[in-house]
């Protein structure tokens, strides 16, 4: 179950310009979300994503309003670039560079979103047993001018 459906793009798009643009095929706006969770999974990946995320078969844990308006930017693009069907493309186009831009904040750790959960990269392993440390170095140059 994804974190957006098509449903949800309603908020963005108005729904007959979605079926305009689409010609009633929902394919082409479940490839959109898909590219847009895609998309915006490159930039986090230091957070939980199957927690933000979800799956196929599970749903998201996490539901973040902020999240959810960054996905369906970035699809209501990916959706328009298909067809202009008397659109402003400016707005949107602003939309996704704002959405992209805030991907790369929250990726450069410039902005701290509240409530995602970090990916846990801890071992399940102890570190070895032993109290020993061992160093080396490369061998002495002696350089005569």
């Amino acid at each position: 179950m994804p974190i957006i459906t098509s449903s949800d793009l309603s908020t963005n798009i108005y729904s007959e310009i979605i079926t305009e643009i689409t010609r009633t095929d929902t394919s082409i706006t479940d490839r959109a979300i898909n590219t847009a969770i895609q998309e915006t999974k490159m930039y986090l990946g230091r957070y939980d994503l199957l927690q933000l995320f979800g799956n196929d078969t599970t749903a998201p844990t996490i539901t973040d309003e902020y999240l959810k308006s960054i996905v369906k930017d970035i699809a209501c693009w990916h959706l328009l670039r298909l067809s202009n069907s008397g659109i402003d493309y400016t707005a949107f186009r602003t939309a996704y560079q704002d959405a992209i831009s805030s991907l790369k904040n929250i990726m450069s750790g410039q902005a701290e979103p509240q409530g995602w959960p970090y990916l846990d990269t801890s071992t399940s392993t102890p570190p070895p047993d032993g109290n020993s440390i061992s160093w080396n170095s490369n061998p002495k140059r002696n350089n005569y001018y």
